[in-house]
């Protein structure tokens, strides 16, 4: 899990974190894809409902802090 959660903060932090990427609906939409990409690796023990609410908390996470 934190093998995951590096690589993709350090893959937003490189490629898609731009300057005023929250104000950029292309920008926003390609943080949220990196993240969802990134989360696929997930164990398939974590249901679909449970992978959404993970992707929402670390988009918002993101979002707040970057």
């Amino acid at each position: 899990m934190k093998a995951i959660a590096k690589g993709m903060l350090d893959k937003l932090k490189s490629e898609k974190l731009i300057l005023d990427w929250r104000l950029k609906e292309r920008a926003k939409a390609a943080v949220r894809v990196t993240i969802q990409e990134s989360l696929d690796a997930l164990p398939a023990a974590y249901a679909d409902d449970i992978w959404a609410d993970k992707v929402g908390r670390t988009y918002q996470w993101v979002y707040e802090r970057y």
